[in-house]
């Protein structure tokens, strides 16, 4: 009974889970595939990949699963398409950050001619790779787009932190709405308000987002197992978004320390920061967070601060340096259990069917 639900209706879904989509790179074809054939939808963030990328990635979702998938993406927000900063600002930025560089045997990169992909180019990628759900974090598609996806019947999703953001996105005609407590691991994503005054946990949003709007509503952040499902459900949502569970999976694309430290007591203290991308994000407290944090008014915002760490993070990665990566995890990574994604999906349907289906 509880698997059908107005979400796995209009999906097509066996389940109302959707796997988080993870930008940066940490997204993979291999759990999009694992989710979806599981049942639920699978999601890749693509908002790091120009339009080559992200019909390569759609090709290669679809050669390996004929069930539903999303593509995500972030709009632009304030001047994230086109960011403004000098070469002064821009120099002082590397030299905060070369001694990382040097410590993991860096040079420092030569300024881009762009920080990040045109978003225009990546929406016509996506319209033309034409997933099932495209869904969106950081605001609300153009009524262009949406129009557009709605000729191609794609489904839209975009994400809400508080009720006048769900409300704003039923305004403009998007199809269903991801309340987003700020249990979630990974970015806030705000974007009437400041990510700092938009901070209402999951349990206290979702009810307060499904009394104000009609169109389905997924809650998401803090959600890592049964209990948290059927919560979520008896408070009127209509699916779940969960993250750092799948994240934790041996099929995301995570590096293995940051996989392994999800499931260490380490995961038990997570903080909010911008030092990472420029935006306020969730992860794992280590070094580089606390080192940076006394210096974050003074960061570049996104994408500048995300370019100068991208870099450092893939070194940090590939020399497993786990106190110089962003770890981004939610706050329930204590209750993770399962390292494999069909493992994980089973384990959530039976255990919600337990508690819901026999009362």
């Amino acid at each position: 009974m509880w698997k059908d639900t107005e979400v796995t209706r209009r999906l097509g879904l066996a389940a109302p889970i959707v796997q988080g989509p993870f930008g940066g790179g940490i997204s993979s074809v291999e759990l999009v595939v694992a989710v979806s054939e599981s049942g639920g939808l699978g999601s890749f963030g693509v908002h790091h990949l120009g339009a080559a990328g992200i019909r390569d990635v759609a090709g290669r979702i679809r050669a390996r699963t004929s069930r539903p998938f999303a593509l995500n993406l972030w709009i632009p927000l304030d001047d994230a398409d086109d960011p403004r900063i000098d070469d002064a600002q821009f120099a002082r930025n590397a030299a905060l950050l070369q001694p990382y560089f040097t410590e993991l045997g860096l040079a420092m990169p030569p300024r881009p001619e762009r920080f990040a992909p045109r978003y225009a180019e990546q929406i016509e990628a996506v319209l033309a790779a034409r997933p099932a759900v495209f869904s969106f974090v950081f605001g609300i598609a153009s009524p262009e787009v949406l129009a557009r996806c709605r000729e191609l019947g794609i489904v839209t999703l975009g994400a809400a932190t508080t009720v006048d953001e769900a409300i704003a996105l039923e305004k403009a005609g998007v199809d269903m709405v991801v309340a987003t407590g700020s249990e979630a691991g990974g970015h806030r994503v705000s974007f009437l308000r400041g990510a700092d005054e938009s901070l209402s946990g999951t349990f206290s949003l979702v009810p307060q987002v499904a009394d104000a709007v009609r169109i389905p509503v997924i809650a998401a952040g803090g959600i890592a197992d049964a209990r948290g499902i059927a919560a979520a459900l008896t408070l009127g949502a209509h699916a779940v978004q969960i993250g750092t569970a799948f994240l934790a999976c041996e099929e995301s694309n995570a590096n293995p320390a940051h996989r392994g430290l999800l499931f260490s007591p380490d995961a038990r203290h997570t903080g909010l920061t911008r030092v990472f991308s420029g935006r306020l994000a969730r992860g794992i407290e280590n070094r580089l967070m606390r080192e940076l944090q006394p210096h974050a008014d003074r960061l570049p915002g996104y994408p500048v601060q995300n370019w100068f760490m991208g870099a450092l993070k893939k070194a940090a990665a590939e020399q497993e340096r786990g106190d110089l990566m962003s770890l981004w995890c939610g706050q329930s990574a204590a209750l993770l259990r399962h390292r494999d994604a069909r493992s994980l999906m089973t384990a959530l349907v039976n255990e919600t069917s337990a508690l819901l289906d026999k009362g």
